[in-house]
């Protein structure tokens, strides 16, 4: 299993990715909360550990930020901050469960455990196109036997693709469902990020998945 770690605090971070490690578990640790809510965007983690107080956005901005794009990564918040109204912003944010400093470690180890058996008994039904097969909880892509690891946004952009099997889904659409509403950037950036996906779940299985509509959009071809 693979956790995001997003905690400022030196020692507490060396010593949950020390800890966590010697569980079986594969830990990355970030300090930031920007740093933190970039990787849980472009990662695939089965859990976030998520600070709340930190720089850059705290916790309850990256959980709102996740969820709002439809992230539904196991999150538990780890705070020093005490009293019920914490606990209960923390929770209206997105958050799976919540654990205040200092904790026990094998309480934490608990309840992470607790919160993977939880996402397992509601893991949704696989989507699939021939031999590609893609698991939402898991984050999961893939092709026959092979895995094809695939970032965040990747992965987001392929299931809305999915989803929408047979359909002409625009650029503008896609902008709004993968990226999100008001996005003032650069559209081509779709373009960028269907090339990518391309290379990855088509080209080295010579398949061809994602079809383009000139001046219309793109849609998944039937397998």
């Amino acid at each position: 299993m693979k956790l995001l770690l997003v905690e400022d605090d030196v020692k507490i971070a060396g010593a949950l990715h020390r800890g966590l490690g010697a569980e079986g578990f594969s830990v990355e640790v970030v300090g930031d909360g920007s740093e933190g809510l970039w990787r849980a965007r472009e990662g695939s983690y089965d859990l976030i550990l998520l600070d709340i107080m930190l720089p850059g956005l705290n916790g309850y901005r990256v959980c709102a930020e996740l969820r709002r794009a439809g992230d539904r990564t196991p999150i538990l918040m780890l705070t020093a901050k005490d009293g019920d109204l914490d606990e209960t912003e923390g929770l209206d944010t997105g958050a799976d469960d919540y654990l205040r400093k200092p904790f026990s470690f094998p309480v934490l180890v608990s309840r992470i455990h607790a919160l993977l058996r939880r996402a397992a008994v509601g893991e949704p039904p696989p989507l699939e196109i021939g031999d590609l097969r893609l698991e939402p909880r898991r984050r999961r892509v893939m092709r026959g036997t092979t895995e094809i690891a695939l970032t965040a946004r990747e992965f987001d952009l392929l299931t809305y693709l999915i989803r929408r099997r047979g359909q002409v889904v625009s650029k503008t659409q896609l902008l709004a469902g993968v990226w999100e509403d008001g996005f003032d950037g650069d559209p081509n950036v779709v373009e960028v990020y269907i090339a990518r996906l391309r290379r990855k779940i088509d080209e080295p299985f010579a398949q061809h998945t994602i079809d383009t509509v000139r001046g219309a959009g793109y849609r998944i071809l039937p397998p």
